[in-house]
């Protein structure tokens, strides 16, 4: 009986270190760690696709670039994108965004619109599926999710180093190539 006693209160006693200990932790983060810099003209991505014309998106990160990718990185698993597309995009209970298929296409403009606005809002404004997965779920809109259009650039460089299909499908399928690359079509 006394064991237990002793040994319950040692452990309340080091759960409340531990939870104290935490505390200073969490408190001694310098502001400027915390809080990410956030680059001049960077704007929440839903306001940068409602700016910018359809087909005007550009990514101006390259995936080669090694600083780029590890910032999308780091972005792609603090947006949750790992929960539904897998650690490196390989895919789970959505699309691999590592293959040929190209669900609304693959260029920078349709993959940044697709994930600021998810796949309803998408379609909503004329976008159609030009291939198809065995897996396929809609995708939710992330745009408040990602906190700018830079981190979402950057994850997007992430995802494109992570490619492994035809070099000539990175970007998207050209029409002939999107037909011999898909392997479910819906009816």
């Amino acid at each position: 009986m006394f064991k237990t006693a002793v040994f319950r209160s040692s452990l309340i006693a080091c759960l409340a270190l531990l939870a104290i200990s935490a505390g200073r932790a969490g408190d001694a983060v310098p502001a400027a760690a915390a809080t990410p810099t956030v680059p001049a003209g960077a704007m929440p991505a839903v306001d940068r696709v409602n700016a910018t014309p359809k087909g005007g998106l550009k990514n101006p990160y390259q995936d080669d670039n090694a600083d780029a990718v590890e910032a999308g990185r780091k972005a792609y698993f603090r947006a949750g994108c790992n929960g539904c597309h897998g650690g490196n995009g390989g895919g789970g209970m959505c699309p691999a965004l590592t293959n040929d298929t190209w669900v609304y296409g693959g260029d920078d403009d349709t993959l940044f619109r697709l994930v600021t606005l998810g796949t309803d809002e998408l379609q909503s404004k004329g976008y159609v599926r030009t291939g198809h997965e065995n897996v396929v779920g809609p995708m939710p809109p992330m745009g408040a999710i990602v906190a700018t259009d830079d981190t979402l650039w950057h994850i997007l460089a992430f995802v494109r180093s992570n490619y492994h299909g035809s070099p000539e499908c990175k970007f998207g399928c050209p029409p002939e190539a999107a037909e011999s690359t898909t392997p479910f079509k819906n009816p």
